[in-house]
């Protein structure tokens, strides 16, 4: 029965709030009438059974259509439910008035079956507004004042429990159920460093209470995330300027938290920023997307050892399926929105489509088609959005009216194992409107080189294929970054060397018609032979010269010597031939 689901698409933008039926068709879905007015937030449940959106007044729908509850709270900006669907959590901005200079509470939790407030919260920051729930809901938790504050049962008339060290900023709460297990985040203070520890709840006390403990310097800012079992977490730490100069976006580091208390920090081959970082939903892998543009992408497992690199690509960005069966590395933003879709079991890619504009991708929870936005205030242009196909196939397209505007499209969510995984297929969906697969794009090159052979030292960017790490495929090992480092140099000058044979016009060097026949043809005397292996090699090693002199690159004193002495190695290497 689970195949004939069908998730819905919520649809928020200036002409309203819609509810379509979703793929292949995104017909409007007939049991949800559209609301005109104008909202700030839409959200669903996380079992995708009920729907609320802020419009003036909370509306909660379910997903059949029909009305649960309806809350008049006009300011109201955000609007989130619990894992269980027994509490309502809503948010306003912060104000104070000259009546009440303290402010009203603004962040409200609602008893959902009884619509009366539990508790109410100030909550002046719009980040982290929302506590969070154990799936179970068996614990919540606030980052009040740099403290976490535990409530257990949703009775939050008492704190159950409180963790304070230092100034925790950041945390983040395992998924699952019991035991609950938070990673939190202390920012370094006059020269001591950052560090991130793991606790299980309510294991607090004492200096060994701690599952794991990471510290590291070089950290303004963290991101944390857990892995779907809750025995990982992946640490992402940047500072806002690079003291190096070497980056525009600061500096990043990435570090591997585990609850057994394993911690390691990630190798990355290329240097440059850390765009993206996603767990695979098997919790065994994850997939990081950085370096300087060209980005590379490489998949590690639990020991941070490299499993699969994809190479270097115009990429930012990386989504799993959720059945985890299906990768698409993007690149959005100020890329031109190519999308790469990557069988993870093969290591083989599906389709490589292109969507230019891009602000938002999300997949769908049945892991077979993907929704692709152009979004304000983003981009105020060219609003609408489209269903694909992973297969590169777009099947649904909607683009806003001039004159309006799209906000955001979010899809229906749906418990875990819902839709089971299916074979990969490879060939395209049939659709009406086609595909838009991706053409190849012309790397720019120089007035003074674009007339000549491109050659290994005039590419723009040094471009790597993927290939598998994993010890013993190809009968090679992994190697070490600076045995890679040295492979790209031998590799680039080969390139450049079989380039330099294929593309060379005939100069004088070149035997006549007559002379030529075998390549292998020798004097007879070992002497003569030797010498003219020496000239050529000479001789070779100037065409190289003189390619790298017509490229731009800056050449020292005794290697402009070696270019003037061609003219007479050449006449030596004539005079010799000629007495064979």
């Amino acid at each position: 029965m689970a195949p004939l689901l069908t998730p819905l698409l919520a649809v928020r933008g200036s002409d309203g709030t819609s509810l379509l039926r979703g793929p292949p068709n995104c017909e409007e879905n007939s049991a949800f009438q559209r609301d005109s007015r104008q909202s700030r937030y839409v959200t669903f449940s996380k079992d995708g059974s009920l729907f609320g959106w802020c419009n003036g007044e909370n509306v909660v729908k379910s997903s059949d259509g029909s009305l649960v509850g309806s809350f008049d709270l006009p300011k109201t900006a955000m609007l989130e439910f619990s894992p269980q669907n027994k509490v309502l959590a809503t948010w306003q901005p912060y104000t104070k008035t000259q009546d009440n200079p303290q402010g009203a509470p603004n962040l409200q939790l609602w008893d959902f079956q009884t619509g009366n407030c539990i508790k109410a919260f100030y909550q002046k920051k719009v980040q982290g507004w929302c506590p969070s729930w154990a799936d179970d809901e068996s614990i919540a938790v606030r980052n009040v004042n740099n403290e976490l504050h535990f409530f257990e049962n949703n009775n939050f008339e008492t704190i159950a429990n409180k963790l304070h060290l230092q100034k925790v900023s950041e945390f983040a709460l395992s998924p699952g159920n019991q035991p609950s297990k938070v990673a939190v985040y202390v920012p370094g203070a006059k020269g001591a460093p950052s560090f991130v520890r793991l606790y299980q709840y309510p294991n607090f006390g004492g200096p060994t209470s701690a599952l794991a403990n990471k510290s590291f310097f070089k950290a303004d800012r963290v991101t944390m995330l857990w892995n779907k079992k809750a025995t990982a977490v992946l640490v992402t730490a940047s500072t806002e300027v690079d003291k190096t100069g070497a980056s525009y976006y600061g500096e990043q580091t990435l570090h591997y938290v585990a609850v057994n208390g394993e911690s390691a920090i990630v190798q990355l081959p290329k240097n440059g920023p850390i765009y993206d970082v996603m767990w695979s939903p098997n919790s065994t892998e994850f997939c990081v997307v950085y370096g300087f543009m060209p980005a590379k992408a490489t998949i590690f497992n639990l020991k941070c050892e490299s499993v699969f690199d994809f190479g270097t690509g115009p990429r930012n960005a990386a989504f799993y399926s959720p059945q985890g069966h299906i990768l698409v590395l993007a690149g959005f933003g100020n890329l031109r929105g190519q999308m790469e879709v990557w069988d993870v079991k093969k290591y083989k890619q599906v389709s490589k489509p292109q969507a230019a504009d891009t602000t938002h991708f999300s997949w769908c929870p049945d892991g077979e088609h993907i929704v692709t936005a152009t979004c304000s205030p983003r981009l105020r242009v060219s609003n609408g959005f489209k269903v694909w196909h992973y297969t590169g196939s777009v099947l649904y397209k909607q683009d806003t009216p001039s004159g309006a505007e799209l906000w955001e499209v979010l899809w229906q969510p749906f418990p875990s194992g819902t839709f089971p995984e299916k074979p990969v297929k490879y060939q395209a969906a049939p659709s009406e409107l086609g595909s838009t697969e991706a053409k190849p794009a012309q790397a720019y090159r120089p007035p003074a080189l674009r007339n000549k052979p491109q050659t290994a030292s005039s590419k723009l960017h040094e471009e790597e294929p993927p290939q598998s790490m994993k010890p013993g495929a190809g009968g090679e090992k992994q190697m070490s970054k600076s045995a890679l480092k040295n492979q790209k140099k031998r590799e680039a000058k080969k390139a450049a060397k079989q380039e330099m044979k294929s593309d060379a016009p005939p100069t004088q060097t070149e035997p006549s018609s007559s002379n030529a026949a075998p390549a292998a043809s020798t004097s007879g005397d070992p002497d003569t032979d030797k010498k003219i292996k020496n000239l050529k090699k000479k001789l070779k090693a100037i065409e190289e010269l003189k390619e790298q002199q017509s490229s731009g690159k800056p050449l020292q004193k005794n290697q402009l010597e070696k270019i003037q002495k061609e003219a007479q190695l050449l006449k030596e290497l004539e005079d010799l031939e000629l007495g064979l």
